[in-house]
């Protein structure tokens, strides 16, 4: 691995348990997710429907639209919802996502605040039905979900967004966690390598330990002003119990759980990706490695909430964004790395 000039090196990398793409492919992914289980998680509807067989709480499904005839029936499916989600069940990386706050007559208002008529959602319908935004460009299907009424206490860390937390989750044991928060840079969503802040959050507490934004340290939020260090996710052992319990749902050993808190539901499952990216190691300031090793050793067999508390006694943390002003301007210690 090229080291960044001024940045680090690779003894440095290997000494942080810094967890590169080759290892997390063949070592994690490779051996402990099965291929014929994928479709489990690369298609969101299939998620959905499976989350609701094993009591993981997803957000409220309005409805799908599956052929371009059903495209001109789609006004009749959102009557009565004055927001809803528009995504495609096999997209990735957020792309072909619509959000609509509300709507104003004939009118869908985006968290923006632009303006969408009826014939804009029907298009981008119809271009998710066409594979625009699937993975291969494969015909695809277009989910619409209620909106997400995310907790009012995690307003102010955020930008026209829904915040949401992505729990990296090894044989159902949560060993590694984030916060994505959405900036006018990211366009209001929460993708890191659009200008999303990532903050680290502490396992046994839900609190946050650092902020990281463009692969840099970051203390505040870049619209909002407010500083980071104050994070702490509410409900957060049953949001870890919630993402173990994703290991028995798919079957799958290394995946990447996105969760969101519902200010009525409380924490839900968004979705699931079973090849999760490495950027979570940035905003920690910490390798996945040594974790990963520890639950390696561990007994099979055991219950979510038992992992849960493993890892909670296991992996905490103190947080670096309470610490003195000194070295803030410092850049992060890890190299960029995959942000899906």
């Amino acid at each position: 691995m090229k080291a960044l000039a001024g940045w680090t090196s690779p003894g440095k990398l290997r000494i942080k348990g810094i967890v590169g793409m080759n290892r997390r492919n063949i070592r994690y992914i490779g051996r402990y997710n099965n291929r014929r289980l994928y479709p489990l998680v690369d298609d969101k509807l299939k998620t959905k429907l499976l989350a609701q067989e094993y009591g993981i709480t997803t957000p409220a499904l309005i409805g799908t639209v599956t052929t371009q005839f059903g495209v001109k029936h789609i006004r009749d499916m959102l009557e009565g919802h004055a927001g809803f989600v528009i995504k495609p069940a096999k997209g990735s990386g957020g792309k072909g996502i619509l959000v609509i706050e509300h709507t104003d007559q004939d009118a869908y208002i985006k968290p923006s605040g632009v303006r969408l008529t009826l014939e804009d959602i029907e298009r981008h319908v119809s271009n998710i039905l066409s594979g625009l935004y699937s993975l291969g460009g494969t015909p695809d299907v277009a989910v619409i979900e209620a909106l997400i009424n995310f907790d009012e206490r995690l307003a102010e860390y955020t930008y026209e967004g829904v915040p949401d937390i992505r729990v990296i989750v090894f044989k159902g044991y949560p060993v590694m966690a984030m916060m994505r928060l959405s900036t006018a840079a990211s366009d209001g969503k929460a993708n890191l390598h659009q200008g999303a802040v990532g903050v680290g959050l502490d396992i046994s507490s839900g609190a946050a330990i650092r902020g990281v934004q463009f692969d840099r340290t970051r203390h505040d939020h870049p619209d909002t002003g407010h500083e980071l260090a104050s994070l702490r996710i509410p409900d957060w052992h049953t949001l870890l119990v919630l993402a173990a319990g994703c290991f028995e749902m798919t079957g799958l050993g290394y995946i990447g759980t996105d969760m969101v808190l519902d200010r009525d539901h409380g924490p839900m499952l968004l979705e699931l990706n079973a090849r999760p990216g490495l950027a979570i190691q940035m905003a920690n300031g910490e390798g996945l490695r040594r974790r990963l090793d520890l639950i390696e050793a561990q007994p099979e067999g055991q219950t979510p909430e038992a992992r849960v508390d493993f890892a909670k006694r296991h992996f905490a943390r103190r947080s670096e964004l309470e610490r003195s002003d000194e070295g803030r301007q410092t850049p992060t210690n890890v190299p960029q790395a995959d942000t899906r």
